[in-house]
């Protein structure tokens, strides 16, 4: 959420971030209440100031046995006014509030301005394509021959976008899942969380999820939602929170399914499990001082990369143009693993600094000393990795001419030294 300062003293700028990131926030609508609030605000404090003093005069003419009957029907109707001004201003506040969670966050200067995909701007490379003497098959071709992935069982439990991922399959998932959070736990200092699946309207309120995306989440009968990304419960463990300064950065990872309707991409990337609506994550979440969160973004990009490199994947990173980043983020990289089936880069990773537009949501502040004043933090989230891009991109690079699938070398000990999927493919 943007402070309402900021927008009063930067209304350009703010109507200038809603038309770059396609949001339809009315900033005139938000201005006018907060006009009208304000105006309120100062009429309600005037007749109080009145009624205070009244009160005392009030006192006086009683104790000297004069008539105050007069004051007292004026203190009355003044006591009503306070009253209805009170309501109203309980009204437009809400009202308020309802506005200024429809802004999004404003585009850090970096960002590119742009409407789709195609306005990133790709920043760096790695790794090389697999290069094949025969046509590389898809994942979902692959997984056929091993069967390793049940599209068909799947979408007969849950529908369509529900994979299945047999023997093989599934425990080279599980093996990916282990070797992240072992890598980000030993090598980069996080501390692991396992936290709930299931979260609160406010929760999701508070890293900017809802109202925007609600259509997209998949919502329980008593308002409870199913987390769409561990982003949303790992960022909101300490909403209304003051946090020692001393704590800080915070490092987190968890591991968590994730759920998404994907109400929004019907019709795009349905074969596979490229677009699906059940899929596993291992997210990296900092908190930290504001004046260190650009530097922790490089630093969470890293981390993010390290996976891919060890798992010897070619990839991009991209910075995403102001139309095709979050709602609430001010700067994104992403990073698109390639995949030699499908001839396309797949995202596996988005890296976000949402500076201190989570924080005001959740109302999380820090102090830098126990004698400051509570400030806000900044909030950075990214996927390190999410599984089914991941595990995408290593069917489909490590595929061989007779149909088995190589392990990588960095999960073998994850396999119990496992080095081939074995195919059940006649050349």
């Amino acid at each position: 959420m943007l402070d309402l300062k900021y927008i009063r003293q930067n209304i350009e700028a703010v109507k200038k971030a809603v038309r770059d990131k396609n949001e339809s926030a009315d900033i005139d609508a938000i201005l006018e209440l907060d006009i009208k609030r304000r105006k309120l605000l100062a009429d309600a404090e005037a007749l109080k100031q009145e009624r205070n003093t009244n009160s005392k005069k009030i006192a006086e003419l009683k104790k000297a046995g004069e008539d105050a009957s007069e004051l007292m029907a004026r203190m009355k109707e003044v006591s009503s006014k306070i009253s209805d001004m009170d309501s109203q201003l309980r009204d437009i506040e809400q009202a308020l509030h309802d506005l200024l969670l429809t802004v999004p966050n404003i585009p850090d200067p970096d960002v590119p301005v742009g409407t789709q995909e195609e306005d990133n701007i790709v920043v760096r490379e790695w790794g090389d394509k697999p290069q094949f003497d025969f046509k590389p098959r898809t994942h979902w071709e692959l997984g056929e021959i091993n069967g390793i992935l049940d599209l068909p069982r799947g979408a007969a439990v849950a529908g369509s976008g529900f994979p299945v991922l047999r023997g093989a399959g599934a425990r080279l998932q599980r093996a990916l899942v282990n070797f992240m959070l072992d890598m980000h736990i030993s090598k980069h200092g996080y501390l692991e969380l396992s936290v709930p699946f299931l979260v609160t309207r406010e929760t999701m309120i508070g890293t900017g999820q809802l109202p925007k995306l609600e259509f997209d989440m998949y919502r329980t009968t008593d308002d409870m939602f199913l987390i769409p990304t561990g982003e949303v419960p790992v960022t909101n463990l300490h909403k209304k929170e003051i946090i020692p300064g001393k704590e800080l950065p915070l490092n987190y990872v968890a591991y968590t399914p994730c759920f998404r309707r994907e109400a929004g991409s019907y019709g795009k990337d349905t074969r596979g499990i490229i677009r699906i609506h059940q899929f596993d994550k291992v997210e990296l979440v900092k908190i930290c001082e504001p004046e260190q969160s650009y530097d922790r973004l490089e630093e969470l990009l890293k981390e993010a990369e390290a996976v891919v490199q060890a798992l010897e994947l070619p990839y991009r990173v991209s910075i995403l143009c102001t139309g095709d980043m979050s709602f609430a983020s001010a700067k994104t990289y992403d990073i698109e693993i390639y995949s030699a089936g499908m001839d396309k880069y797949l995202e596996a990773s988005s890296c976000s600094n949402f500076e201190d537009f989570q924080a005001r949501r959740s109302d999380m502040r820090f102090k830098r000393t126990p004698e400051s004043k509570p400030e806000f933090p900044h909030t950075l989230n990214g996927s390190g990795l999410a599984l089914p891009r991941t595990v995408i991109a290593i069917i489909e690079n490590y595929q061989m001419r007779d149909g088995r699938i190589k392990i990588p070398a960095a999960l073998r000990d994850y396999v119990d030294g496992m080095e081939f999927i074995q195919a059940n493919y006649e050349d």
